[in-house]
């Protein structure tokens, strides 16, 4: 089964889905282990691990299908790429789809943000006109049918931050023509209520992402809850780095007084990483010992 087809098959599950989200393929791996079922590459945490920058539009197309490959060749649940804008034109926008699928991602998010693009939560992001909103998703469509009709495949993730500028009624009409003109998922942005959000997954019918930010505009619901407002998928983008940066922090300033926090025993850190698969494997050729 092909990781679109397993990310469809989970798409058809009467069931919100927790998704944590990883920035390489270390924390992918680990999300993998502890018995997730898909997991999302965060724009803004593999800008912060791969460049040491902020997710401002910042990484390349280049950059960004690079981490996609490493991580996709780390696990082997769905992956989904954040594609951004597509770095371009409705013609760019088909090469980054095409780009994806060849990295192994199941799915790839395409928004309708001006570039450079911006974290969703954070000041400073406008969306592109309509017209070029649809171009957009109606060019990703475009890619995957070519790729089906190529033996390849991929889901197409529409993401709209319209109700940040223009209102919850403009995002909900672009979430709607998204579906209209093919999207597989949708992606409706910084809903700011409960009653936001049950408007959203009432609007179109296909399935929904939420988009869980601590911190951010979004309401930190119960997974039960957002199931029954009818989302299929709960992505949490920061968790993971959030943890990892104050664990990484705590240790670091624990080091100088000559202080050791409570860290992973060595012995379960190379289980994880994967030495003894490594060396379990490489048993069955007798010059891989040196």
């Amino acid at each position: 089964m092909t990781q679109a087809a397993k990310l469809r098959h989970l798409l058809q599950q009467d069931q919100c889905h927790i998704m944590p989200c990883c920035f390489d393929a270390l924390s992918a791996k680990l999300i993998a282990q502890e018995g997730y079922a898909l997991t999302f590459m965060s724009g803004f945490g593999a800008s912060a691990s791969r460049i040491g920058a902020p997710d401002l539009g910042l990484m390349s197309y280049g950059e960004v299908i690079d981490q996609a490959r490493n991580i996709n060749g780390a696990v082997d649940i769905p992956l989904i790429g954040d594609g951004d804008t597509g770095y371009g034109n409705a013609m760019n926008v088909r090469r980054t789809v095409e780009g994806f699928a060849r990295a192994g991602c199941a799915a790839v998010m395409i928004e309708d943000q001006l570039a450079p693009k911006r974290c969703g939560h954070t000041p400073g992001k406008a969306v592109v006109g309509r017209d070029e909103a649809f171009d957009r998703i109606r060019a990703a469509v475009d890619a995957r049918e070519d790729l089906r009709a190529n033996g390849g495949d991929i889901l197409i993730l529409a993401r709209t931050d319209a109700r940040h500028d223009h209102g919850l009624g403009e995002a909900i009409a672009r979430a709607e023509k998204f579906a209209e003109i093919g999207a597989d998922i949708l992606f409706v942005e910084a809903p700011r209520s409960e009653e936001e959000m049950r408007e959203i997954c009432s609007a179109a019918p296909l399935p929904h992402m939420a988009n869980i930010v601590e911190g951010g505009e979004t309401p930190d619901l119960p997974n039960a809850v957002l199931q029954d407002i009818g989302y299929s998928i709960a992505a949490y983008p920061l968790s993971l780095m959030a943890v990892a940066m104050q664990a990484m922090v705590t240790c670091l300033r624990s080091m100088q007084s000559d202080e050791r926090p409570g860290r992973m025993e060595f012995a379960e850190l190379r289980q994880r990483i994967g030495f003894d698969d490594y060396y379990n494997e490489s048993e069955k050729y007798a010059t891989s010992k040196r």
